[in-house]
């Protein structure tokens, strides 16, 4: 059953439903206020028939569309305040555990912790389209998050059932090229959020050579909205720069004289579903594809940024018993000016210290949880991936200067060593890293020859 008959079919049962139940007041055109919206809300849950219920959430989506921004704001906090767990049924449930712990009291002290939000969402889910309304629903809650009271109870119950609705096994893995729809195109172009796609030129070089893949995940509710995709070149080498894999003067290879699979460009579509991880398992499932397809292939490696990179070295270049000695902070003093890296004599001299100083901000910056600061890093590594090589001067775009002074780094994905590094990474924090990485952290940037200062900007 596809997803368009699927809809088809719940708005034949919502029209039905419609013509079984009285009439709300002004059906479905003037807006009702939020304790309107609200008494909706309580009748659909208190309801038990399918026809109705269906219609009664395609009603509920339609009154909050309808209301205005502080409106939904309101309507929500009263979820938050009125939408909770019956607290004397889990009152009760709590003390005839404790007088008698039993499976049967277990069960209902399991029932009554649930709030009411969570039936709420899973009835207005039966609303035609309701999975993609409800994530719309969280994307705008989580912008205003901050001035809708209580909103981490709802919260809360939001991704407990996007957790369940998103599993992998409903997920479906489909390759974006150059024949796909152009609405889907559209939305690549559109959520492509670490290399900005320029326009349909520039998508073109993405998708149709013979050397560059695609992938998305897509859900049987959201058929046409893909909820994250990868962009893969595939090569004969590991790329450091982001410029040789899309220069627009580069000679394309045939696929299966590819050795080596980057994946470039991992890019999150859904902003309300912001939590539900799909990230690992895309790129397992796409090195397993690539692997079937092109045999090959033997190594599979991204080429990523390192977005917490600048933000991480300006603060530690204040600190007097940080990571850096007095004199790589005045070194490094050179990367307030603007053009530091235009001038190559300054580029080449500044890369031991930019190595050996990432090197530090990789293994040995911790955030509290004792965890890499860099939040790229962290998904990664908790993939089971390997940091490989670091690279300066990776991505001189203006937002690869201002959030890592031009740094890329290749994580490396090897099936034999994944689990491994996944449990030691998960237990303990290790942070799996090359030989050559590790040896950056001994290395001596001070011995290379002292880089030129250019004047301020």
């Amino acid at each position: 059953m596809d997803g368009k008959f699927f809809g088809d079919l719940l708005q034949t049962i919502a029209d039905r439903g419609r013509a079984l139940i009285r009439p709300q007041k002004g059906g479905t055109g003037p807006a009702l206020s939020p304790p309107d919206l609200i008494g909706l809300c309580q009748a659909l849950l208190s309801g038990r028939g399918e026809a109705s219920g269906v219609a009664l959430a395609q009603d509920v989506f339609a009154r909050y569309r309808a209301l205005g921004p502080e409106d939904r704001r309101q309507f929500l906090a009263t979820l938050a305040e009125r939408f909770g767990p019956d607290r004397k049924r889990l009152e009760k449930a709590i003390a005839d555990y404790a007088a008698d712990p039993n499976d049967r009291r277990a069960i209902e002290l399991h029932v009554a912790a649930e709030p009411r939000r969570q039936e709420l969402f899973r009835r207005l889910n039966l609303a035609p389209d309701g999975t993609h309304a409800l994530v719309r629903m969280r994307e705008e809650a989580l912008r205003d998050a901050a001035a809708i009271p209580g909103y981490e109870a709802v919260d809360a119950d939001f991704t407990h059932l996007f957790s369940s609705w998103f599993n992998r096994g409903f997920l479906v893995l489909r390759r974006i090229d150059w024949s796909t729809p152009a609405n889907i195109l559209q939305k690549i172009i559109r959520y492509e959020a670490v290399h900005a796609i320029h326009d349909w030129e520039d998508l073109r070089r993405r998708l149709e050579p013979p050397d560059r893949r695609c992938f998305a995940f897509f859900h049987p509710q959201l058929v046409d909205e893909p909820l994250i995709f990868v962009e893969v070149a595939l090569t004969r080498n590991i790329a450091s720069s982001i410029s040789e894999v899309l220069s627009e003067e580069r000679s394309p290879i045939e696929a299966d004289q590819a050795t080596t699979a980057i994946f470039y460009s991992i890019s999150n579509c859904q902003e309300g579903l912001r939590g539900i991880s799909f990230g690992n398992f895309l790129i397992k499932q796409v090195v397993l594809e690539l692997s079937r397809d092109l045999p090959g292939l033997k190594t599979f490696v991204t080429l990523s940024p390192v977005p917490g990179f600048a933000g991480w070295l300006a603060r530690e270049r204040t600190k007097e018993d940080g990571l850096l000695s007095v004199e790589e902070r005045v070194r490094l003093a050179i990367l307030d000016n603007a053009a530091w890296h235009a001038d190559p004599a300054v580029a080449e001299g500044m890369r031991p210290l930019v190595e050996s100083v990432a090197a530090r901000y990789f293994l040995k910056a911790k955030a509290p949880n004792r965890r890499p600061v860099d939040p790229v890093a962290r998904f990664h590594l908790g993939n089971g991936a390997r940091l490989e090589r670091i690279n300066p001067m990776g991505d001189l775009s203006p937002k690869g200067l201002k959030q890592a002074h031009g740094l890329m780094v290749n994580y490396l994905y090897d099936l034999r060593t994944i689990e491994r590094n996944h449990e030691s990474y998960a237990e303990h924090g290790k942070v799996a890293a090359s030989a050559a990485v590790e040896k950056l952290l001994t290395a001596d940037p001070a011995a290379s020859s002292s880089a030129p200062v250019p004047e301020r900007a």
